[in-house]
């Protein structure tokens, strides 16, 4: 009965409330529920599905968190085996893939650093866009800009405003977490509080910086959690309108504390609860435009069955996924061109190409993938593949040492 309350006040266009947020969490009838989605996702972008040519760079995996985020598989300690901090010649060689690769984005995330400062980062913006002056920049979660205001002694938004003026353009939405604070004391205790994330959302979209927003589900949250922060971020969008989309993020249990003392390594989300949490998250985010699924985190497949739960986004290329493989992701490292534009035509969806800011770049009518759907592995992009993956300057380097980062950069 409930779902059918629902149902009614979707079929009006009417928000839902929280108890109607717990009542489709705590609902085993997906089918329904995916089917709401849908309707609420179909009147917002049709059959459209978008996803990005972006390549994911990440300077550092150095954090100061690494022994009190308990979830994380990717940060080091300065000395820890396998730490890195990358000069800028070696991110700008990484990101010379794009001069030959259809890339409209850059995506760079990384750990907390404690001595690498906002003019590293800065002349890192500056240099890319001098490099590649096509591509746009998607940098910096809120809590490494929270860092960087700390030890430059600067206001969160000193920090965006310089990050905006050397090039950036929207901002990731990775280190939210879940916002309640039983949960972030389990899983995160030293971290931004839900609020302080919030808080630097709030000022980037004051200064025209758009930006994405997560959800990192599957560990020690309860449905009113989820529900909850579902609820804080629509709120904000309801005060300032400057979230672009929305990720629901699946928590992986290996090569992490969590994962140890929780019994749960080699066991991470089951698809049932991918697909419903991507289906209420479109149903309760009734103000934020999109709502992305992160394939490199449940599979491409689950991603594709996604597009028919309410969710408009595949996310993209991905050129090269680094934080959800560490933590064991048996995903690919990326996905050409024509998977991707293969794996939602084969949902009955139009595939469409954008910029950070869901602008259009391309459609497809007529366009025939030079390569067929195939099971995605890591390696050489198929023959006469039309995003041909070219990491030369950064092969040997990925052989050397591991290549990671702060989970906070997820999306």
């Amino acid at each position: 009965m409930s779902l059918r309350t629902i149902a009614d006040k979707v079929d009006r266009g009417e928000r839902l409330t929280r108890e109607d947020g717990l009542a489709l969490f705590a609902s085993h009838d997906l089918l329904t529920i995916g089917r709401l989605a849908d309707l609420a996702n179909q009147r917002k972008n049709a059959n459209r599905v978008y996803f990005a040519a972006n390549q994911h760079i990440n300077p550092t995996n150095v954090c100061i968190l690494r022994n009190t985020c308990v979830f994380c598989s990717f940060a080091r300690m300065p000395k820890e085996d396998g730490a890195y901090t990358r000069s800028l010649e070696e991110v700008f060689a990484e990101a010379d893939a794009a001069k030959s690769n259809p890339t409209r984005e850059f995506h760079i995330v990384g750990g907390l650093h404690p001595k690498l400062t906002l003019s590293y980062y800065t002349d890192m913006f500056r240099g890319l866009k001098a490099r590649h002056p096509q591509v746009m920049i998607k940098a910096l979660t809120a809590v490494e800009v929270a860092h960087l205001a700390r030890i430059e002694g600067l206001s969160t938004r000193d920090v965006l405003l310089a990050m905006k003026e050397s090039g950036v353009s929207t901002l990731p939405g990775g280190g939210a977490e879940v916002f309640s604070p039983a949960a972030r004391a389990t899983i995160a205790d030293r971290k931004l509080s839900g609020d302080e994330w919030l808080a630097v959302h709030r000022e980037a979209h004051q200064l025209g910086m758009p930006s994405n927003c997560t959800m990192l589900y599957g560990h020690v949250e309860t449905m009113e959690d989820r529900v909850d922060h579902l609820l804080a971020l629509r709120a904000l969008q309801d005060e300032t309108g400057g979230f672009l989309t929305y990720i629901p993020l699946a928590y992986h249990p290996d090569h992490n504390e969590l994962g140890e003392t929780l019994g749960r390594t080699g066991t991470a989300t089951t698809g049932f609860d991918d697909l419903k949490n991507i289906a209420v998250g479109r149903l309760l985010l009734d103000n934020i435009p999109h709502v992305k699924t992160h394939w490199p985190m449940v599979t491409p497949f689950i991603s594709q069955i996604a597009l028919g739960f309410g969710c408009d986004d595949l996310e993209g290329t991905v050129v090269f996924e680094r934080v959800y493989h560490e933590a064991g992701a048996p995903t690919p490292m990326w996905l050409s061109y024509d998977e991707i534009v293969t794996l939602i035509r084969g949902a009955g969806q139009e595939p469409v190409e954008r910029d950070s800011l869901y602008r259009t770049v391309r459609t497809f009518e007529g366009y025939e993938p030079k390569v067929q759907a195939r099971v995605p592995s890591e390696g050489p992009a198929p023959q006469g593949a039309l995003f041909q993956i070219e990491h030369r300057n950064t092969a040997s380097a990925r052989r050397k040492q591991p290549v990671a980062t702060a989970v906070d950069g997820a999306e």
